[in-house]
């Protein structure tokens, strides 16, 4: 059976914590097997000591819908903490939001995709700390996506942004804990971090195995299946490609009013595009992209997710799309997660050369063969920070 972080903390009492002021980095998805929230489980542990929470992008409720939709300090009614938001007038926390605790905890899901900003929070938090002189501790969770599997070009440093700090893959194949440990280490903050490591947990696991309730991190993450696509589906974001906001199956539907079905298989036929099934569809969203008009698309089915590769299927998607319309399809313009010149899709795909091979006819499998020497560095680098067998 797995203990995730939160349960073991409480279940250990720990002494260290006597007398500390602790501050929780969370939002409504950080609960235990029971649903009981983390800030509530701290609480009962820890009577007293709970002075304030943090939350990420999309806002303590995940009811912030898209990128740059910022939310704002407040109350939390049940617990009558403040809520300090680290995605509003700032992303990084302010000295002073430190200022009355000694000790932050984390406790977060993340979705095992490097664009998924919740661990760039953490690194700003890890810096934060560093001049503080605060601990953190993360209370781990599993990668919903399993840490047997890496895939994808490797971040430069030029793309560097609030959805990639490090040089890591698309799927990085690590558990928040471990991420934050190599970030720690990689970016040479090297502030005071501890990680609370859940019990049972291996890294061929993906969530269903766990036995967890799947409760959705951000509102577009409503399903762990949705968590299996988003390494790839996350590029449409940098497109005029409705990635299916405002519908029920975001990142799992995509589409646009030109796109024809019957050309985009084709213009596939020849890539290996192994553990999917892409079945021909139209939507109507009802917000975001072509929000009321209806789109031409695909519904991304994974039949097999050992052999399924996101990122490869999402890259030659891309590149059919985009070859088959050139005069429709459009990148989408700047800004995005609050960078105002470089362009959106640079800062998904971390790195320009990708976009641009793509852009030239390049063969997926052709550019993954080019980044497997620096992509097996990383899981020598990586391997130093792994918590669990």
């Amino acid at each position: 059976m797995i203990h995730i972080g939160i349960e073991q903390l409480c279940r250990s009492s720990a002494a260290s914590f006597t007398g500390k002021r602790l501050g929780l980095l969370s939002n409504q998805a950080s609960t235990d097997r029971w649903f009981t929230h983390s800030r509530d489980l701290l609480r009962r542990a820890f009577p007293g000591q709970l002075t304030c929470l943090f939350s990420p992008q999309h806002g303590f409720f995940s009811e912030k819908q898209d990128n740059m939709i910022e939310s704002a300090h407040g109350l939390d009614l049940e617990s009558g903490l403040p809520v300090y938001s680290l995605y509003g007038e700032t992303r990084k926390p302010y000295p002073s939001m430190f200022a009355d605790i000694d000790v932050l905890l984390v406790d977060l899901i993340d979705v095992g995709t490097r664009v998924y900003t919740f661990i760039w929070t953490v690194v700003h938090c890890l810096e934060v700390a560093k001049e503080t002189g605060i601990k953190v501790m993360i209370l781990d969770r599993p990668n919903p996506i399993g840490g047997h599997r890496v895939e994808g070009n490797l971040l430069r440093e030029d793309c560097a942004s609030f959805v990639g700090r490090c040089g890591i893959p698309m799927r990085h194949g690590l558990t928040l804990g471990e991420l934050a440990l190599f970030c720690n280490r990689e970016l040479s903050i090297n502030a005071d971090l501890e990680i609370v490591r859940m019990s049972g947990w291996k890294r061929n696991m993906l969530f269903p195995a766990t036995g967890y309730p799947w409760v959705f991190p951000s509102p577009n993450m409503p399903s762990c299946t949705t968590a299996l696509v988003y390494p790839g589906q996350v590029v449409w974001e940098g497109t005029n490609i409705s990635e299916a906001r405002g519908t029920t199956l975001p990142f799992e539907l995509f589409g646009a009013p030109f796109v024809e079905h019957r050309e985009v298989l084709d213009f596939l036929r020849p890539v290996s595009l192994p553990g999917c099934c892409l079945r021909p569809v139209r939507f109507e969203p009802t917000s975001g992209k072509w929000m009321g008009r209806g789109c031409n698309g695909f519904q991304l089915h994974v039949i097999d997710s050992e052999s399924f590769r996101p990122y490869r299927t999402s890259l030659a998607l891309l590149q059919a799309i985009r070859t088959l319309y050139p005069g429709q399809f459009a990148y989408k313009e700047p800004p995005y997660e609050y960078e105002f010149e470089r362009l959106p899709m640079d800062l998904i795909l971390g790195d320009r050369q990708v976009r641009e091979a793509l852009e030239n006819g390049a063969a997926i499998e052709e550019m993954e063969r080019g980044w497997e020497e620096e992509l097996e560095g990383y899981r020598q680098r990586s391997r130093a920070v792994f918590l669990y067998d």
